[in-house]
């Protein structure tokens, strides 16, 4: 009987700290904690106001701590571990926490972590880190393959132009380099390669397919990937609701049908008392 009376508190906890108007509290607080860091770092602020805003900082941080610790008190320790979203949440808040001083000093600094929270909070920005986190193998093999067609051009550009470029082209790294900043399309033409051509006439066969390849091939590869991700955990989600919807319908279903029963049984009992009453007299 006592199990029963703790694993229901524990429920009706859980069901508080998962209720939406929480969620928004909790999102409040993250952002009021990301605007109270952004300004320690003004020094017009920060020289007048630093104690304020550290007292605020703390105020916040001890919501945080409070929250982690009823989601670890209503679903326990290994519930909490299991999901992800609380673990990250842990490490999160547990860095703020480590005194920052002495070798621990470059902790003080991470406190802006805690802003990552609100992608924990956000049911939507949790949807598009699951999205992310799914498509990192797809991504994975492309930048294997893009990793590979770089070195072949580094390897090509090296032996191409590295005799009169050298500071671009006079190592396979300082190719490398150079070729990244060619495919991001920074300065390319003017400050890469229109100075080439002058010694090198014909180099834009060499570059121009490249580019179409790096630029606008690989990396819409990568899109691509990304989009497919995003897709699919946006019908996970979707088919997650309908699974949450289907399920408290079956619930107030349920609980209709038992509803109905009562009456048919009150309705009976009523009739048997009228019966009893008509032959009585």
């Amino acid at each position: 009987m006592t199990g029963q009376i703790d694993q229901g508190w524990r429920e009706r906890l859980y069901l508080w700290i998962e209720k939406r108007s929480v969620h928004r509290a909790i999102i409040a607080v993250i952002i009021l904690n990301a605007v109270i860091l952004g300004l320690e770092t003004v020094p017009g602020i920060n020289d007048p106001y630093g104690d304020l805003l550290y007292h605020l900082d703390r105020l916040c941080l001890t919501i945080f701590v409070i929250e982690l610790s009823l989601a670890l008190l209503a679903m326990g320790p290994i519930r909490f571990f299991r999901d992800p979203w609380r673990v990250f949440d842990f490490l999160v808040v547990g860095i703020a926490l480590v005194p920052a001083s002495g070798a621990f000093s470059v902790l003080r600094s991470l406190r802006v972590l805690r802003v990552l929270r609100l992608a924990s909070a956000s049911p939507r920005m949790r949807v598009v880190v699951s999205a992310l986190l799914a498509a990192v193998p797809g991504l994975s093999s492309i930048f294997a393959l893009l990793l590979l067609f770089f070195y072949v051009a580094a390897v090509m550009s090296t032996k191409l132009f590295g005799a009169v470029f050298p500071e671009w082209f006079g190592s396979i790294g300082a190719s490398m380099y150079t070729l990244f900043q060619v495919m991001t399309l920074e300065s390319w033409s003017m400050g890469i390669v229109r100075p080439i051509l002058v010694q090198y006439p014909y180099a834009w066969i060499f570059f121009v397919p490249f580019i179409m390849l790096a630029t606008f091939t690989m990396l819409n590869l990568f899109i691509a990937v990304i989009v497919e991700a995003m897709q699919s955990q946006v019908q996970v989600a979707q088919a997650h609701q309908l699974e949450e919807i289907g399920a408290i319908a079956d619930e107030k279903e349920s609980e209709l049908h038992q509803d109905i029963d009562k009456l048919r049984s009150e309705i009976r009992e009523l009739k048997e008392i009228l019966v009893k009453k008509a032959d009585y007299k």
